[in-house]
């Protein structure tokens, strides 16, 4: 359970605008949920948007570290990415990415809360290429990964639509034509060898829990 002001005001904001909505949600609504006083609020926000640039830092920093450990536990391939997606689209509290949310409602791409939505979705565009690196594809490897986050993207939202796991699977057999059609070293490619054994299953991390040194809650 966070203890100072700001990690109050941080979780609240995490639960809440990820729930229901930032604009849903104003500053009295917070301080209510956090347990802060208004003054306290503002000796560590300038202002409302300041705190969903502070709510998207979390929520990509448990993001990355569930995710780089779900992938991993799955073999580490590219196509590990959509079952780990699987996975959280089955949560009951599955409500889609927060940061395509967070773009959605504060369009101003010149706004602080949307360039760090923004930039949240090319550091998951860096660790898929990492990941394709690491399973040997060579070419086209940056072009490749913007073509699965596109499959990421769109998984989400339909996730969000039908409330279940499925567009999970229908982006990866999309992903696996990509993947196959690309190009490999050889044949030393990861894909397609047959699958890890099945992982246990690894609950999305609440924004109570504290976070690993690599960067990452719930969505995308």
């Amino acid at each position: 359970m966070p203890t100072n002001a700001r990690e109050r005001l941080v979780k609240a904001a995490e639960d809440l605008f990820y729930a229901e909505g930032i604009r849903a949600v104003g500053v009295e609504r917070l301080l209510t949920a956090s347990g802060v006083g208004r003054a306290s609020f503002y000796r560590h926000f300038a202002s409302k948007d300041d705190l969903v640039v502070a709510m998207i830092d979390g929520y990509g920093r448990r993001w990355f570290d569930w995710l780089h450990a779900a992938v991993a536990e799955r073999g580490g391939t590219p196509l590990a990415l959509f079952d780990a997606l699987a996975e959280r689209f089955s949560s009951d509290d599955y409500r889609g990415c927060a940061a395509i949310n967070t773009m959605v409602e504060i369009a101003d791409p010149a706004n602080a809360a949307h360039r760090a939505a923004a930039a949240h979705k090319r550091t998951m565009a860096s660790y898929v290429a990492e990941l394709l690196a690491g399973a040997g594809y060579v070419r086209g490897t940056r072009e490749l990964a913007e073509q699965l986050v596109l499959l990421i993207d769109g998984a989400q939202v339909t996730a969000l639509r039908e409330r279940s796991a499925a567009p999970a699977h229908r982006a990866k057999a999309v992903a696996a034509a990509l993947l196959s059609a690309a190009c490999l070293i050889g044949s030393g490619g990861r894909e397609g060898r047959g699958g890890a054994p099945a992982p246990a299953r690894r609950a999305f991390p609440s924004s109570e829990r504290g976070s690993g040194p690599t960067g990452t809650r719930p969505g995308s």
